[in-house]
């Protein structure tokens, strides 16, 4: 019998990875929204889902899954706190993950963000496509290589990250509660205190762990910085306090913000809002005016061919390692 399987949040130019990676021989159903309370009844008559990062995964949804003859519910994602594993145990439906995808995807945006703010590219092609081509003060910036930038977060993409600018010529320093020995080999680990205050460039690549770390860049974060510093969080939303961030930036303590996430994106992202539209979010849509000072990328980290194959791939294969073997390494639980 043919597995059947439906893909959520599958994008146009995912269709052909999909297509061309499905060595199992699925059925497959690609869905190009997410997976919501309205569009559920798109899971009816198959055996497995695979969500991607946004979708609803609750225990309204799971119940729905149940009811449909659901079995295997996977995401082709790092997180999984969009999944209610409790609920997911409940029903006997088990739910597996990609535990990581090509580091350098997200190293790569978070460097193209902090260069950009750094050299004022975003400032200076939105003037010359208005045919202004007048070089104004904003221009001028330092060179990367007279520049300390600091990864909070030492792990794959944060060690990937390093590598990238001390490529470039700049110093880099790091501060993990975890210090590998990979990273010790390019990093100087100090405390995060040091790092704040010596830094140029910021950048995050922290898990979020619910009641912990929720807007660790808060004021108080922020208060630490080096005056005219840049930040730039590509790792979780939830981690950052925007209205502090707004502070920042409108004292001019923070000379630019470069995001891949926010908290609750689900609301703001993947939406035209159009021009003249309002975003929902009173101080996300404060913080796009700020433009060219803030740069916002709406969750393209992992949008590279080699992190798509990646994630495809896994999920494929953590899917036919349960119905081979019964089981598959990168299987979830609830934790109690």
């Amino acid at each position: 019998m043919t597995l059947k399987v439906v893909c959520y949040g599958v994008r146009h130019n995912e269709v052909p990875y999909f297509e061309k990676l499905n060595k199992y021989h699925y059925e497959l159903s690609l869905v190009s929204d997410l997976l919501t309370h309205d569009n559920i009844e798109t899971a009816k008559g198959m055996d497995a889902v695979i969500l991607r990062g946004n979708c609803v995964g609750d225990r309204q949804n799971i119940e729905k899954m149940a009811e449909y003859g659901v079995k295997y519910l996977f995401t082709r994602t790092v997180g999984f706190n969009h999944i209610d594993l409790e609920a997911a145990a409940d029903y006997n439906m088990l739910v597996a993950r990609v535990p990581g995808y090509s580091p350098n995807a997200v190293a790569e945006l978070s460097l193209t963000l902090g260069m950009m703010l750094l050299r004022h590219t975003a400032h200076t092609t939105a003037r010359t496509s208005q045919k202004n081509f007048i070089v104004d003060d904003t221009m001028f910036s330092k060179e990367v290589r007279n520049c300390t930038v600091g990864l909070i977060g030492t792990g794959r993409i944060g060690l990937t990250e390093a590598k990238l600018y001390k490529g470039l010529g700049a110093k880099v320093v790091g501060y993990d509660v975890f210090q590998s020995d990979a990273a010790k080999e390019v990093v100087t680990f100090v405390t995060l205190d040091e790092l704040l205050a010596t830094c140029d460039i910021v950048s995050l690549h922290v898990p979020y762990l619910p009641g912990r770390n929720e807007k660790m860049i808060d004021a108080d974060f922020l208060s630490k910085m080096k005056d005219g510093a840049i930040l730039v969080n590509t790792a979780r939303g939830e981690l950052q306090d925007n209205e502090a961030i707004l502070a920042a930036l409108e004292s001019k303590k923070l000379d630019g913000f470069g995001t891949d996430v926010f908290a609750n994106e689900a609301t703001i992202f993947f939406k035209d809002f159009g021009v003249n539209g309002e975003i929902p979010d009173a101080t996300v849509q404060k913080l796009v005016n700020l433009y060219p000072r803030v740069l916002v990328t709406p969750h393209i980290g992992s949008n590279t061919d080699e992190a798509v194959t990646n994630m495809i791939e896994i999920s494929f294969d953590n899917l036919n390692d349960v119905l081979t073997t019964g089981q598959t390494a990168n299987a979830v639980t609830e934790q109690k």
